[in-house]
């Protein structure tokens, strides 16, 4: 449905929440998110999809926010780092993801700006794998820059994540 000049009406679930945005048709669903729902857990980075910092999920897919349109997530489910308290097992500290825990239990970020879209790449790996390898770790997460260096606590943390969620 057009309102404005050019704008649209637009329905989807986030962290399974319905949803209606009016976003311009050119609105990336990563500026979606972080200007017009305040979820700003997916970074904006290279803006450019070499990053993977701005990671999510859309229909249990991982996705570059940056660059995807808004448009394209009519009628879809799309899960974020905010979300994840709420697929949370109960384990560990109160509202923690198993992938979470695993990050911190692994040391597997430094600076932590690459961390949403690389946990995010990893629960989209575990519900299509439920116990990865290393390998399946590291092509989950290939499309996922860490500045900081801190792959193998990466690949750690992921195949621990696995052995966690069994």
């Amino acid at each position: 449905m057009l309102r404005g000049p050019g704008a649209i009406d637009l329905g989807l679930t986030v962290n399974g929440e319905a949803v209606r945005v009016h976003v311009p048709p050119r609105r990336t669903l990563l500026d979606t998110l972080r200007q017009s729902l305040g979820l700003t857990g997916s970074k904006r980075v290279c803006d450019e999809g070499t990053c993977g910092a701005c990671t999510v999920i859309v229909d249990d897919r991982p996705v570059y926010a940056c660059m995807t349109l808004a448009i394209a997530c009519e009628g879809k489910h799309v899960e974020t780092i905010e979300g994840l308290t709420k697929d949370a097992s109960g384990e560990g500290e109160r509202g923690l993801h198993p992938v979470q825990r695993a990050f911190i239990d692994a040391d597997a970020f430094q600076c932590g700006f690459c961390t949403p879209g690389q946990i995010m790449s990893i629960v989209a790996l575990l519900r299509a794998t439920p116990s990865p390898t290393e390998d399946d770790v590291r092509r989950a997460v290939a499309g996922n820059l860490c500045r900081c260096g801190a792959y193998p606590n990466i690949v750690a943390a992921g195949v621990n994540a696995g052995r966690r969620k069994k």
